[in-house]
Parts: structure tokens; C-alpha cells; sequence
């Protein structure tokens, strides 16, 4: 098989004057490379672009970039030039936090692309690579994205380190704001969300002096502060403690690629409940129906509420997909929430809310309840892959 498509290609560029690139070739060639080694473009970067005679293809997989090269003759391969993300033209500066209240991370680099997640103040990011304003960065659960450079502070390996050894403090209230001097009264420097971290640099009376990522510095209350070296080293949080932080974003407005009390989407909410509580998993519902403990909870693709009843777990997460509807069962996940146990489940659809799998009680959702495909259990999974504690993480925390 091999053989023969190497030898498509040859036959291809034998007819091809080599004056002009035969763009369909090698979309030919990268679709296939693409597709074997950067399936998911939300976690593999592979892009492949053309300028006068010149073919330039870049990925964050080394192998994707070994493989194309491999796949043309030499005398083609003179026209090739490939690159391993991140960018040399970054400079080493490769590292990166976020520097506003909650950042948008895009699907292209324009302000009117798809938004695709956010990040908080304080994440730590990879950057990849830079296209005008915008740069393609990636987010501590490896998701890839573009987000405004207006939103990060562009680090190299010392400065990040810096960052990392730093004391620093997280924001814990619901919302708020630090101020240009220790008082409520004085001009805002910027708006702050749960989960938001910052440098600690004084304290003045019932005020904590903070430095923000990008050198900016203010006050804010120290009631709505917490210690970040406590913060990442919890224990690993029960049912309890997840379902307690996703109450509290109850009546928060549904926000495609939300991740802040500012507006979620489904899975942002399912992830924000868990990084609040110092766990990080996928972004999307279909990346976290990859992970954890698979638990039984269909009759023949058809949701059995006595299964549901029998096998969840407060805490477990539920998957919907939306295809059922059109009578398909092996659709793409486009729905999860939280179970919450007897029978109900907190989900992001419209806003945060409470519904039931149950027809008898009052908030039955029976939209979303008759397009269950599966559940998965995360507690007892953390820091199996791709559930990672905080503390784990390389990003947040330099392990001397």
C-alpha cells in the first residue's frame, strides 16, 4: 500500500512542471499524513500552505513533519519546508500566562472566529507560534487555540521559571475586582474570577498587593484570596466539593466556550468544576468521554434509568449526543453534565441548571435525557492520563 501511493506521488510530480506546484498532490499527501498523525486538530497542530514555488508545512507532531517529508522524491523535496512548532521566530520566547480575567482563545487568528475555550489569569500556556496580532498557543489541557496577544505575557524559560517559583495567591470569590490603591473606592485595575492567580508582593491592612503577569500591580481584599501552594495541594476532591462548586454557577448564562462564571458551555462547566477544585481534564465532551472509568448505563442504546440509578456516582459525568434524535447511536458527544445523584444532573444548556433523567419529577429533561450514550466516572481516575491534578501539573508548579 505504501508502494503504491509513494508511487502516485512520483507519477503525480513526473507530469508536473516543477514552475508551478501541484497544490492537489500535496493536499493529497498531507490529508493522509494529517489524518494518521494529527487526527484532532483541537490537540495537533498541521497546517500546510503554498507560496510561489514553495510548499511550507508545519505541526506540532514531529512525526506528522518527518512523515511528509519522507513521502516525495528528493528532487521534489527541494521545495519543501518544514517546521516543528513551536515557531524559531518566537525567540525562545515560548512560554506564556494570561493576563486578563478570562481570555479568548479563538479557531483562527481573528477577533471574529469561532470561540473555541478561555483561559483565567494566571494559566500557564505554551506558545507556538505567532500570525499578526494573534498567537496559537496551547492551554494546560492541551487544547490549541488562538488568543489575542493583547491577552498573554510572552515569557522565555527563565522568566517563566520566575513565574513558577514566585509566591502567588488564587482569587476565590464568585467574581470581584483589584484596585490601583487599598481601597474599594479607588479606579479599578481589572475585573477577577474564581481561579485567577497572581503574585503576591505586599500586605497593606485587610488589602493584598498583587502583580499581575504582564508587571501591572493592585490591591485586592485578602478575604477573597487564598494561598496558592495550599490551593494546587488539596487532597483530591470528592463528589461533594465538585457538586458544591457547580451549584454556584447556577444561573450562569450558556456561552459557547465558556469557562468562567462570566459563561460556560457544557464541557467548560463540567471542566471549570473540576479545576476549581484543582483538577484538570479535557476541554470538549468528546475528549472527556475518552477518559475515565466507563460505567453501564444504556439497554440496547437506549438510556435505562435503572442503570443510571444503580451505577452513577454523584460526581460521574454523563455524554449526550444529539444524532439519536435523527436515530442515530454511534453520533458525535455534543452534550455532558454532572450527575448529582437521584436521578438528577447539573448541565450548562441555556444556563447552569438542575434537570432529572426521571419522567416523574418536575425538572424531567426529557430533550437531553433520551440522548444519553454513556458516563463516565473521573474521582477515582485522577492523575490516570489525562486527569491531572494541579499540583501535577509541570506548568503550575516548578519541581526543583
Amino acid at each position: 500500500m505504501k508502494r503504491c501511493f509513494f508511487f502516485l506521488v512520483c507519477s503525480i510530480f513526473s507530469h508536473t512542471a516543477f514552475a508551478q506546484i501541484d497544490t492537489l498532490a500535496y493536499r493529497a499527501v498531507a490529508n493522509s499524513i494529517q489524518k494518521k498523525f494529527a487526527p484532532d486538530k483541537r490537540s495537533v497542530y498541521f497546517n500546510l500552505r503554498f507560496k510561489a514555488d514553495s510548499v511550507f508545512v508545519e505541526s506540532t507532531s514531529e512525526l506528522a513533519v518527518e512523515a511528509f517529508g519522507k513521502s516525495f522524491p528528493a528532487d521534489v523535496k527541494e521545495k519543501l519546508i518544514a517546521s516543528v512548532l513551536p515557531a524559531k521566530s518566537l525567540n525562545g520566547q515560548i512560554y506564556g500566562v494570561t493576563t486578563i480575567s478570562v481570555a479568548n482563545n479563538r479557531s483562527q487568528p481573528f477577533h471574529g472566529a469561532e470561540l473555541m475555550t478561555q483561559t483565567l489569569l494566571g494559566t500557564p500556556i505554551q506558545i507556538l507560534k505567532k500570525q499578526g496580532g494573534f498567537y496559537l498557543v496551547k492551554s494546560p489541557d492541551g487544547y490549541l487555540a488562538w488568543t489575542d496577544g493583547g491577552s498573554i505575557a510572552l515569557m522565555n524559560e527563565k522568566s517563566f521559571k520566575e513565574w513558577q517559583e514566585a509566591k502567588k495567591i488564587v482569587f476565590v470569590a464568585d467574581y470581584g475586582h483589584a484596585f490601583a490603591k487599598a481601597d474599594t473606592n479607588s479606579p479599578r485595575v481589572s475585573d477577577l474570577v474564581n481561579g485567577n492567580i497572581l503574585k503576591v508582593l505586599a500586605v497593606e491592612g485587610s488589602f493584598t498587593k498583587l502583580g499581575f503577569p504582564d508587571g501591572r500591580e493592585a490591591y485586592v481584599p485578602t478575604e477573597q484570596l487564598t494561598d496558592y501552594n495550599a490551593w494546587i495541594k488539596r487532597p483530591i476532591p470528592n463528589a461533594d466539593a465538585i457538586l458544591k462548586t457547580a451549584q454556584t454557577l447556577i444561573g450562569v448564562p450558556y456561552l459557547w466556550g465558556g469557562t468562567s462564571i462570566k459563561g460556560v458551555d457544557c464541557s467548560g462547566f463540567t471542566k471549570t468544576a473540576y479545576f476549581l477544585n484543582g483538577v484538570i481534564i479535557p476541554r470538549d465532551a468528546s475528549q472527556q468521554a475518552l477518559v475515565g472509568e466507563k460505567l453501564d448505563v444504556l439497554d440496547s442504546d437506549s438510556i435505562s434509568v435503572e442503570k443510571c440509578l444503580k451505577n452513577l456516582k454523584a460526581g460521574d459525568l454523563m455524554f449526550f449526543s444529539a444524532a439519536k434524535r435523527r436515530g442515530v447511536n454511534n453520533g458525535r458527544i455534543s452534550h455532558t453534565a454532572i450527575y448529582m445523584g437521584n436521578g438528577e444532573f447539573i448541565q450548562s444548556a441555556g444556563m447552569v441548571k438542575i434537570s432529572s433523567i426521571l419522567p416523574t419529577a418536575v425538572n424531567y429533561d426529557e430533550y437531553q435525557t433520551k440522548t444519553l450514550v454513556g458516563a463516565r466516572r473521573i474521582l477515582t481516575q485522577v492523575n490516570q492520563p489525562e486527569i491531572t491534578k494541579v499540583e501535577k501539573h509541570d506548568w503550575y508548579w516548578n519541581k526543583k
